[in-house]
């Protein structure tokens, strides 16, 4: 059985950093790009960040580029979310997603979802 297991959420002050976690069980995703997304209370879920395979390549949504680092480690089976600079509209449940087909921005071309972790950010 896969499963994804986000940790790492919590909450903190604006301005604040947090890294979230994302360990793959059940096969390996080394070959496979992997992301996270984020949906805010109320609001639709968003794309946030996408990682190739080898980790060569990286695409951030323009409302974190600059502020958020995607990074993985293929032996840990592991993808990683380093968030700095976090502010209040950063607020929200943030998924992990694994073995994107095609379009990386969307939820649906991933075969493989988290059950996510919630981030609070203060002001």
């Amino acid at each position: 059985q896969v499963q994804l297991v986000e940790s790492g959420g919590g909450l903190v002050q604006a301005g604040g950093s947090l890294r979230l976690s994302c360990a793959a069980s059940g096969r390996s995703f080394s070959s496979a790009g992997m992301g996270w997304f984020r949906q805010a209370p109320g609001k639709e879920r968003e794309f946030v960040a996408a990682i190739s395979w080898s980790g060569g390549s990286t695409y951030y949504a323009d409302s974190v580029k600059g502020r958020f680092t995607i990074s993985r480690n293929n032996a840990k089976n592991t993808v990683y979310l380093q968030m700095n600079s976090l502010k209040p509209e950063d607020t929200a449940v943030y998924y992990c997603v694994a073995d994107a087909r095609g379009n990386y921005k969307l939820w649906d071309e991933y075969d493989y979802w988290g059950q996510g972790t919630q981030v609070t950010v203060s002001s």
